[in-house]
């Protein structure tokens, strides 16, 4: 029988001779369950966040924080001190909610209509709070500069990039960024922490194939861009079963097509838009130009003019495999029975990207649902809702990585 993944291991008593972070966090679950609750019931959507990096920067100013707000609009930072001499961990945790009503019945339901943290992003901020309580307790177990990001934007993927043009990277720049997720694809218990890409790049394709509209009943008379556009999604299809190599992955598919108004009229133009997920920046290249030769080949091959527009960028989450060394070596300090999976990785995106790109670190995924609850509906659905005893796992072992860093960094 698997031991709750909260309770301390008393084999371990190595953790005996130091900051025990697990302990620490688990002492904390009710203030944190506490915080969770109160952002879920105030969900605010994408640079629209303003009540609740008031509630961020009054926190992190109590707790002794520099805090410095409004960073990419609505981002906080959190600054433990300012020493050039030592390292600056940077921890990264996301504020907005989505555009979804909750049909949850619970107590500390959204109180927003249409609003709804469906994603995780309030145990996000509630662990921020409790790291930021935690390394101030102990700032001589910490030797370092703490750089506490709270970013606004996740949900649409302008956050990060906003925060970097609003200088999060700077003043001090970061040597390390760590990040996690809770994970409700998992049970409370399990961990993903793998080196290389986790998350999928992603980006949003348009595409317009232009003819000759007409009366439906004289095709002849037309160039239909409707079948074109059939033709060209059909062999969309092809450029990963055929172009890539089986050892990569990716995924391309056409969610929106718009076209016509009535039966008997074929009209002058249809306009489709598609997602293209990969894993490395040679299959994204290879998938791209792939999909601009189909779309203009097929469509003059059918008499109709196709373009194809990227309408948005968004890079891979790639884990620094030494970072997750560390974060490997700080799972086994916990002392838990836990799953650790080096090999997990999803087709979601995540801008943690942006900052990954920039800045050695890693994002994990902690596992949090509970399918005995009924806490094991997936991200972005009006009934998802988390396992909160997984929340010190997360805590301690962002505490513990971040410590290993530190080790080694001095």
């Amino acid at each position: 029988m698997r031991r709750n993944p909260i309770e301390k291991d008393s084999n371990v008593s190595s953790l005996e001779v130091k900051l025990n972070n697990l302990e620490e966090a688990s002492a904390l679950l009710p203030q944190i369950i506490e915080d969770r609750r109160f952002l879920h019931q105030h969900p605010e959507l994408a640079f629209n966040e303003f009540e609740t990096a008031e509630f961020v920067s009054k926190r992190l100013g109590a707790l002794g924080y520099a805090v410095k707000s409004g960073v990419g609009q609505t981002g906080v930072i959190g600054l433990s001190e300012l020493d050039a001499a030592k390292l600056v961990i940077m921890l990264r945790f996301d504020m907005d909610a989505l555009p979804i009503v909750e049909t949850n019945e619970v107590a500390y339901k959204s109180q927003t209509e249409g609003k709804m943290h469906a994603c995780g992003h309030d145990a996000h901020m509630a662990c921020g709070l409790a790291l930021a309580e935690l390394i101030m307790r102990h700032r001589e177990d910490f030797p370092a500069t703490v750089k506490l990001v709270f970013q606004p934007a996740e949900e649409i993927g302008s956050g990060a990039a906003a925060m970097i043009e609003g200088g999060v990277l700077e003043n001090p720049r970061p040597d390390f960024v760590l990040g996690m997720h809770v994970w409700n694809e998992k049970p409370v218990g399990w961990l993903g922490i793998s080196a290389g890409p986790v998350m999928a790049g992603c980006d949003e394709l348009s595409i317009t194939i232009e003819g000759k509209g007409g009366h439906g009943g004289v095709p002849n008379l037309v160039k239909d861009p409707i079948v074109a556009a059939a033709n060209v999604i059909i062999s969309l299809q092809s450029i990963v079963s055929r172009n890539l190599s089986p050892f990569e992955s990716a995924v391309l598919s056409i969610g929106s097509i718009h076209a016509g108004t009535v039966s008997n009229i074929i009209p002058p133009k249809v306009e489709m838009l598609g997602t293209l997920r990969t894993f490395s920046s040679a299959s994204r290249e290879l998938v791209l130009q792939r999909a601009k030769e189909i779309v203009e080949n097929v469509s003059a091959g059918m008499g109709c003019n196709g373009t194809i527009e990227n309408r948005g960028t968004m890079p891979p989450t790639i884990n620094n495999p030494q970072v997750v060394k560390v974060a490997l070596e700080a799972s086994k300090m916990l002392g838990l029975d836990l799953v650790i999976d080096q090999n997990y990785r999803t087709s979601g995106s995540e801008d943690m990207s942006y900052y990954l790109n920039e800045i050695p670190g890693m994002f994990i995924f902690v596992g949090s649902a509970n399918a005995e609850e009924g806490k094991n509906f997936p991200h972005h659905h009006p009934r998802f809702d988390i396992d909160e005893r997984c929340l010190p796992i997360g805590i301690a072992l962002l505490l513990e990585t971040a410590q290993g860093l530190i080790g080694k960094g001095s």
